[in-house]
């Protein structure tokens, strides 16, 4: 397992993010990695540094993605699409109050065409990776205002249900439905069936409404 973050500990991270104030000016993967390393005793690698158009991913099974940007999220879909051999990626985004959870399996050189491949959030929703809609604000350094633009709870409620998903894949070997949406602020979620149909149906209104 390699976690890979360029971004340092800021105050405000440490409002609703499990990091002190003395950790502030480290890199969160190497501090989140070295906890874990030492709690259960395992042998994960941290690279502090983001992750470009330049670096090889090969024999990797899974990618998953929490970044805070549509550029971020493109550079991951070219980085798993074509010549790689990444078998699977699993998106995790939010909102303010909101998001997505989308395991999909990118079109390279593991997974070939077929109707039944779980198509990758960057196929079925094109405006997720359309780095001209993002928000170029830059990051509030109050904790007030932080908090003031994202709800409490909406990325650990995410990324429950992620783990939940990956859970099932690794222990029974397939799954029902590949990634769902959560709403915290009106209190419901749906799910990601796993349907051909729908796959195209969605392809064709987001098609449509570009």
């Amino acid at each position: 397992m390699t976690v890979m973050d360029g971004d340092l500990i800021s105050p405000t991270n440490c409002v609703r993010q499990p990091f002190s104030r003395f950790e502030s000016g480290h890199y969160k993967a190497v501090v989140l990695v070295n906890r874990l390393n030492l709690f259960w005793n395992l042998g994960w690698e941290a690279l502090p540094e983001h992750l470009s158009g330049k670096e090889a991913l090969d024999r990797i099974d899974v990618v998953i993605g929490c970044v805070d940007t549509r550029a971020s999220r493109a550079v991951i879909r070219d980085r798993t699409s074509g010549w790689s051999t990444v078998a699977y990626v699993l998106d995790i985004g939010n909102t303010s109050d909101s998001g997505q959870f989308i395991l999909g399996e990118p079109l390279n050189q593991v997974n070939r065409r077929s109707r039944t491949r779980l198509r990758t959030v960057f196929e079925l929703y094109p405006e997720s990776v359309d780095g001209s809609l993002d928000d170029d604000a830059l990051p509030s350094c109050s904790a007030a205002e932080a908090i003031e633009k994202q709800e409490p709870f909406v990325n650990q409620v995410l990324a429950q249900h992620a783990l939940a998903l990956l859970a099932r894949l690794f222990r029974y070997g397939n799954v029902s439905y590949h990634g769902g949406f959560i709403n915290l602020r009106d209190g419901c979620g749906g799910r990601l069936p796993v349907d051909p149909k729908l796959w195209r149906r969605i392809r064709k209104r987001n098609a449509a409404a570009a």
